[in-house]
């Protein structure tokens, strides 16, 4: 049996997530108490009794997603729900790789939340507010897209920031180009372009000022050596703790290789998937990758009747 975890990114986060888990696990609620502590602020409020606006932020989502995944995989770990041992890759998708980095034990939770606090704070001052975005691209090849970014960046600066699956691709960009894609998308044979709700253009050259900023704040801090091999989002193949502080810094402005990430999982005979924190978006990618492998989702105290059995 050959297993990947999974840990989701930016977009998946949703008010009350992980508070089953924090009320029915003694392990997920001192994940959150010390996530509080760490931030030297009541975040996990945010997380369970604010407005959906409110844990959009991205100051407060990046750490918010990243605890409530490890306040999951906590629960995992003190159920016994999961045999480490056949757990061959860990992967997480953008802000998700510090999530993978605390659960092979790289990373403490504190030194998580603060590193996500410096990056996520950098991240979004690092253009004005307005000035960029991001738009996903559905039914749209990565050859399609390499294809018309040339005309696209006749209307404003614009990069490929995910490379999330066959047919979806997210670009990074100044809004121009970015309203410009949305409105003319039908012309561009794409069937759908969706506007995301953030407030910068992750993962390209424009935010450039955010990956200095981080690359000066992660010095002050040690990883250790990994318990499970990682796959970096930056080069889609397996890294070691002596390279991640750069992969993290390229990581800001580099391109999400999140299809080749999975296609190296398969290619190394991974066949079962497991997401471990909010929503199903990764699952949901694997499936569409190949409907034969098998991709379950634990973002709900639920969720986890789906690990007896083959899986422990």
């Amino acid at each position: 049996m050959t297993i990947a975890l999974l840990f989701p990114g930016q977009g998946s986060q949703s008010i009350g997530m992980g508070r089953d888990f924090h009320d029915t696990y003694k392990s997920s609620k001192l994940v959150y108490k010390e996530l509080d502590r760490a931030l030297n602020r009541p975040l996990s409020d945010i997380i369970f009794n604010g407005t959906e606006d409110e844990v959009a932020i991205t100051t407060n989502s990046q750490p918010a997603i990243m605890a409530t995944s490890i306040a999951i995989f906590k629960a995992i770990q003190e159920e016994d729900f999961l045999n480490m041992n056949n757990v061959k890759f860990v992967a997480g998708h953008a802000l998700g790789e510090y999530s993978s980095l605390v659960a092979i034990n790289s990373l403490n939770l504190e030194s998580a939340a603060k590193l996500l606090k410096a990056r996520s704070e950098a991240m979004q001052e690092s253009m004005p507010l307005g000035t960029g975005g991001m738009v996903a691209l559905i039914g749209a090849s990565l050859e399609k897209v390499n294809e018309i970014m040339p005309e696209l960046n006749k209307y404003g600066k614009i990069y490929i920031a995910n490379d999330n699956a066959d047919g979806q691709v997210v670009l990074s960009g100044e809004m121009s180009a970015i309203n410009h894609i949305c409105s003319e998308s039908k012309s561009y044979e794409i069937k759908r372009a969706i506007k995301l709700p953030v407030s910068a253009p992750f993962h390209c050259e424009l935010i450039k000022g955010a990956a200095i900023k981080l690359e000066n704040e992660i010095q002050n801090y040690d990883f250790n050596n990994f318990d499970r091999p990682l796959i970096s989002n930056v080069t889609a193949s397996v890294c070691t703790s002596k390279e991640i502080k750069k992969l993290l810094v390229s990581q800001v402005v580099s391109r999400v290789r999140w299809r080749e990430t999975l296609e190296y999982m398969v290619a190394n005979n991974v066949t079962n998937f497991i997401e471990i924190g909010p929503g199903n978006v990764l699952t949901n990618l694997v499936k569409r990758l190949d409907r034969s492998l098998n991709a379950i989702s634990i973002s709900k105290v639920d969720d986890l009747e789906k690990l007896k059995g083959d899986l422990l």
